[in-house]
């Protein structure tokens, strides 16, 4: 995630925005069709009290009207998208510990259009991507995909920072941040890790999610994290286009596959990268075979555990074996 001056200086002014969805809400009133409050009734429908699904047609209300009382942050994600599957879960998580302190508004790009086209007006080229919005204003907030300490601490401080500017009251005394009730005091080597990557040192956070699995080799976020990180380094020195055309023409070449497969995981194709090298560790012996093997199993890291699909692979990597 890029480090993010918190200020709400120079961010975006809804406002525009709000004028134009009202006078869409408007036309489509008059030429008939479901309301905006049964479409953002439909919308919220199974996301809890504080996480609420947004569409074109709901942004305005949802969003736009509703951060003038509490802080909304918007998850803009896609179903192809990878990454997208290890973030959104995290902040469902926060924001239901943050009991109401403030509300996760998500926004599949595909469905919805205009809210995609309007991303990418802002000048964000990616997702995942989480916008904040208060009192109407939209603020940049974060890029990809992280382990939830670093996430949980990126909304921390997002939340302090616009209360050191008198746009949120102060907490109450003994009041827990605002990511959750539940939050763990920060480790050390954790900020480390954060800082690192907020800096772009991909080198800074492995060394330093490294140390933790020294010390504690079973802590899972510190595994994802990581995996992250390894993922980003191998895939920075390739040209995605070259890699997976390379793959083509040498199908035998188990490096090409590997490659191949690091491209399609950051670009959200994980069944394609998983049956890639399931693939190839069936088509390969030795060496090869084992190299195809392990790089699979790095890959699960990057899923949590339970995700069907690292099921669904590691059932074709045992039929691929024996």
């Amino acid at each position: 995630m890029p480090s993010r001056d918190f200020s709400l200086h120079g961010a975006i002014d809804l406002g525009a925005r709000q004028a134009a969805a009202r006078k869409q809400q408007e036309r489509r009133a008059q030429g008939g069709g479901a309301p905006p409050a049964a479409a953002s009734a439909a919308g919220a429908a199974g996301g809890g009290p504080f996480v609420v699904d947004v569409t074109d047609q709901t942004f305005n209300a949802e969003v736009v009207e509703r951060s003038q009382s509490v802080p909304v942050l918007v998850d803009f994600w896609a179903e192809w998208c990878g990454p997208c599957k290890q973030l959104g879960p995290i902040l469902e998580k926060l924001a239901t510990e943050a009991g109401g302190k403030w509300i996760l508004a998500k926004v599949d790009i595909d469905a919805n259009p205009q809210l995609g086209a309007y991303m990418q007006q802002m000048g964000v080229r990616g997702i995942p991507f989480v916008a904040a919005v208060v009192a109407g204003q939209l603020l940049p907030f974060l890029n990809g995909a992280a382990p939830e300490p670093q996430v949980r601490q990126a909304i921390d401080q997002l939340f302090e920072a616009l209360r050191s500017e008198g746009i949120l009251p102060d907490a109450p005394e003994g009041e827990q941040p605002a990511a959750g009730a539940e939050a763990p005091a920060a480790d050390p080597v954790y900020s480390e890790a954060e800082e690192a990557l907020q800096r772009g040192d991909l080198d800074g956070a492995k060394a330093a999610f490294e140390r933790i699995l020294a010390a504690d080799p079973r802590d899972d976020q510190a595994k994802q994290g990581l995996a992250l990180v390894d993922l980003s380094l191998r895939v920075r020195s390739l040209d995605p286009e070259r890699a997976l055309q390379e793959a083509v023409d040498k199908p035998g070449d188990v490096q090409a596959q590997i490659s191949a497969s690091d491209v399609e995981m950051v670009s959200g194709r994980i069944d394609d990268a998983f049956d890639r090298l399931v693939g190839a560790v069936r088509r390969s012996a030795g060496d090869d075979r084992d190299a195809a093997r392990k790089h699979l199993l790095s890959l699960f890291e990057l899923l949590p555990p339970d995700d069907p699909r690292v099921a669904k692979a590691r059932r074709g990597l045992q039929s691929a074996l024996f």
